[in-house]
């Protein structure tokens, strides 16, 4: 009797266990969040609620022009079958939209601009930002029908080791972020997306300039170029 009893109390010790430890993971990523924006100047609740909207506004892309090309779309569409209503799977063509990514555009570049306000435009921070838009454009890659992927680790590292060569001790942390940022915004998307045969290639209803592949690519970059910087 003692072997029936012991497995189901060490499978909930085992999901407790895993459940702690996933809390914990998540209470770290919060805090190493929290801890960049500290470094940017902003409040804990500010650095928060800031995060809550940026992960939150990442599903949400704000359509702005038409590309003139026309992609298909997937659709479910019914159909009556000996008296029963069935699904199939078709697709439409639809024009191409670009739209821009709330959460990995908007609140970013509005954060960049709050920050460029208070330290102004340093040199370093244009050389800062000119290469990092380099190294992303170099880096990224179309992916059909998912969007521009960008490699996580080293474009934070080439940020931070930018911010550190080139800006002021003073200026390192929201240098980092505005050139990890706004570098891997126009070099991952805005220059692959200005061209028609980028747009071709990913053939998707809507390209999402900071969304879909690039938004890991900006928050990681923006947050861990901060940390190390």
């Amino acid at each position: 009797m003692r072997p029936q009893l012991q497995f189901p109390l060490m499978l909930v010790a085992l999901v407790g266990f895993m459940a702690a430890l996933a809390l914990l993971f998540i209470l770290v990523q919060v805090g190493l969040v929290t801890l960049a924006f500290a470094k940017l100047g902003l409040s804990p609740a500010q650095g928060f609620a800031l995060l809550f909207a940026t992960l939150l506004g990442s599903g949400v892309n704000i359509p702005v022009v038409r590309t003139g090309l026309l992609v298909r779309r997937p659709v479910l569409r019914g159909f009556t079958s000996f008296g029963q209503l069935r699904m199939a799977a078709e697709t439409e063509l639809v024009p191409q939209t670009i739209a821009v990514n709330l959460g990995g555009c908007v609140i970013p570049c509005l954060l960049c601009l709050s920050l460029v306000s208070r330290m102004g435009a340093p040199a370093g921070l244009l050389l800062a930002t000119g290469a990092v838009t380099g190294l992303c454009y170099a880096l990224a890659r179309p992916l059909p029908g998912r969007g521009i992927a960008v490699p996580v680790l080293l474009p934070p590292l080439a940020t931070a080791l930018a911010a550190l060569l080139l800006a002021p001790p003073e200026l390192t942390a929201p240098v980092a972020y505005v050139a990890g940022t706004l570098g891997t915004l126009v070099g991952a998307d805005l220059l692959h997306l200005a061209t028609p045969r980028t747009r071709r290639a990913l053939d998707a209803p809507v390209l999402s300039i900071g969304g879909a592949g690039t938004f890991d690519g900006i928050f990681i970059t923006g947050i861990v170029a901060v940390l190390l910087a």
